[in-house]
């Protein structure tokens, strides 16, 4: 019983503390967002003492208001949450808040704080037993029911002292780049509102980061000392923060919010860039090509505007001038992962002469920048089985599986790519290992197994709609 007691309070508590959790729709991964988003992020960073290597950070596709740090040095952001921001500055302020959570140790404090906010519930759901035994089941579920409610007012005590530092952190970390620390301020006064909401209809964001008007008051002081409450965002940065915000507009909107966000008056490049992609969603290419020509008459150099374009034309499948566009993105920017995926998924499409051979250097450079990238693994499997080479092509679909953790496809093709590779080569013993992780003897697999035999197994597209990669994607790192 009083295990199960323990498991209740656990449970109870983790609502609490982990109130938000990323997304079941995925993450997003589009190199100028990503790029974007670690050109501010990481200054913010080095200022707080934290090596920005070492800081993972996710975009997750979700349209909630959302940030939040996450198993161990990760930073999280939600989709919902930038298009609703109105500046750089806003963005920075949430991205420099959460990098104290990280700096200031909050992660491990926080734990320690759930550990002794649980003990009230331990005790009232205690009580609310022996109650129910001695025949009060009224009392008895009352006092069990509040247990959650005694573990959040105590957790929230020890989170407001932290939310509080953060704050102060956020506005410090700014002020040191010497730039605009009015974004928290503006941000949190924007989603005021919030307060009046009952919790559950509150956006996650203010669920766990609960605003009160004496914190507002607190941080516009700081902002306010500072001297660069009213510093502006360079014109360089919110036009960034523009173009990203369009971009996830057009991709992840209805066609309807690009037109009442930007009507065909509307000729800035911010509009183009939303309203080429909106139409090439709703397969009308003609539009497409036009609105991004449009911007490559503008900036014929910009990479993005070209990778748009590649991908404009491969999902139209004119693959064959796809491959163009894509590659004179590469040129402009040398090494991009996503990039160089763009570039070979065009090549092995197109399957001219030389193609394959040019896809697979194109997808070793990607895997050594991303080794867990699992769209990648799988377009190498199609150029490896385009070259003759199967038993390395089952070894990548093998490694693509185990990226997304479908380990029992994993075990199946790594058993096909051992009987048929030299034993002793570096790619037989990368087989070998995926066979040794994902044993199905192994007690640790034995749910993963279980749920493959009661219903149809995951499976990794390779190609077209249906697994955007490149430009903009929805799917998992």
């Amino acid at each position: 019983m009083a295990r199960h007691v323990l498991r209740l309070a656990a449970t109870a508590l983790a609502a609490v503390a982990f109130a938000v959790t990323a997304s079941a729709q995925g993450l997003i991964r589009d190199a100028e967002i990503e790029e974007t988003l670690r050109e501010w992020t990481d200054p913010i960073l080095e200022v707080a003492g934290l090596k920005p290597a070492d800081v993972g950070f996710y975009i997750i596709n979700d349209p909630s208001l959302n940030a939040f740090v996450a198993n161990g040095q990760n930073i999280h952001i939600h989709t919902g949450l930038i298009i609703a921001a109105e500046s750089s500055a806003q963005i920075k302020g949430v991205i420099a808040h959460e990098t104290c959570h990280i700096a200031c140790g909050h992660s491990v404090s926080r734990q320690r704080a759930a550990e002794v906010a649980s003990r009230p519930a331990l005790v009232s759901i205690g009580l609310g037993i022996l109650a129910i035994a001695a025949g009060e089941g009224g009392a008895g579920a009352a006092l069990i029911g509040s247990s959650q409610q005694f573990s959040a007012l105590n957790f929230f005590v020890h989170t407001r002292t932290e939310e509080s530092m953060a704050d102060a952190a956020a506005v410090e970390y700014l002020t040191q780049l010497h730039q605009s620390t009015g974004g928290i301020v503006e941000f949190f006064e924007k989603f005021r509102y919030q307060e009046v909401l009952s919790n559950a209809r509150r956006y996650p964001y203010f669920r766990s980061h609960p605003l009160a008007s004496d914190r507002i008051r607190a941080v516009r002081d700081m902002a306010e000392k500072s001297g660069l409450m009213n510093e502006p965002p360079s014109p360089r940065e919110q036009l960034q923060y523009e173009m990203m915000r369009a971009k996830l507009i057009g991709f992840l909107d209805t066609a309807n919010k690009v037109r009442n966000e930007y009507p065909a008056s509307d000729v800035s490049a911010p509009a183009h860039y939303a309203r080429s992609i909106a139409a090439m969603q709703a397969s009308d290419i003609d539009v497409a090509l036009k609105e991004v020509d449009l911007l490559l008459a503008e900036q014929p150099d910009n990479p993005y505007f070209n990778e748009l374009k590649g991908q404009i034309l491969f999902e139209s499948g004119r693959t064959a001038e796809s491959v163009a566009p894509h590659k004179r993105s590469l040129e402009l920017k040398p090494g991009q992962p996503l990039l160089l995926i763009n570039y070979a998924r065009s090549l092995n499409a197109r399957d001219e002469p030389g193609d394959v051979e040019a896809a697979e250097s194109a997808l070793r450079d990607a895997l050594i920048a991303e080794p867990e990238n699992a769209f990648a693994w799988a377009q190498l499997a199609i150029t490896l089985e385009k070259q003759g080479r199967r038993a390395e092509a089952q070894l990548a679909t093998a490694e693509s599986a185990y990226s997304i953790g479908d380990i029992v496809r994993a075990n199946m093709f790594a058993h096909r790519a051992v009987d048929q590779l030299e034993r002793g080569t570096p790619i037989y013993r990368r087989a070998d290992d995926i066979l040794l992780i994902t044993d199905p003897s192994n007690p640790d697999n034995r749910n993963f197994y279980n749920r493959a035999n009661r219903g149809p197994r995951f499976s990794v597209q390779t190609s077209g709609r249906d697994m955007p990669f490149g430009d903009f994607t929805t799917d998992g790192r």
